[in-house]
């Protein structure tokens, strides 16, 4: 694992894998061939890396009472935006608009990853999370996914951890 830490930061890396590498926590980091033609990203990271979709978490920004918040929740399920809002104190959620999520994390869609953002942002990791010693999120680009405990993602990122998913 180590090594593959060491060769990321060599070769630069995303700002998520440098962020880790900086917090010195355990990771490690998949890649696969993204399929531009695959109708979701999560699914086909999920099933590139031969993971249960359970275990693979997608990132998604969400407007809430008028700021920016992500939510990481399974690929397998769908996020309820009145749980998201009730997490942060909030009354009302939708999604972001696309480029400015883009634009406010510095990743692009599909590729957003709740660690190493441009600016960062009130994030809430779903419950299920917890279930599982480890879970995998965006590493920054597409076809690039990270596998680290969900403390460390929560810790990070200084996530709020609620049932913010369904299905």
């Amino acid at each position: 694992m180590a090594k593959k830490q060491k060769k990321q930061q060599q070769s630069g890396g995303t700002p998520a894998t440098v962020a880790l590498t900086a917090a010195g926590v355990e990771f490690t980091v998949h890649a696969y061939e993204h399929d531009p033609s695959h109708p979701s990203y999560g699914e086909e990271a999920a099933e590139a890396m031969g993971v249960s979709p359970d275990r693979v978490f997608k990132t998604l920004v969400a407007d809430v009472d008028g700021a920016l918040t992500v939510a990481v929740v399974p690929v397998a399920g769908s996020l309820d935006l009145k749980a998201l809002a009730s997490a942060v104190g909030g009354k009302r959620a939708a999604m972001a608009d696309p480029v400015l999520a883009e634009r406010t994390t510095g990743y692009v869609r599909g590729g957003i990853s709740p660690l190493g953002q441009r600016k960062r942002l009130p994030t809430v990791v779903d419950a299920s999370a917890k279930d599982h010693a480890t879970i995998c999120v965006s590493a920054g680009r597409r076809g690039l996914e990270v596998e680290l405990s969900p403390a460390d993602l929560a810790a990070l990122t200084a996530a709020v951890v609620s049932p913010i998913a369904r299905g």
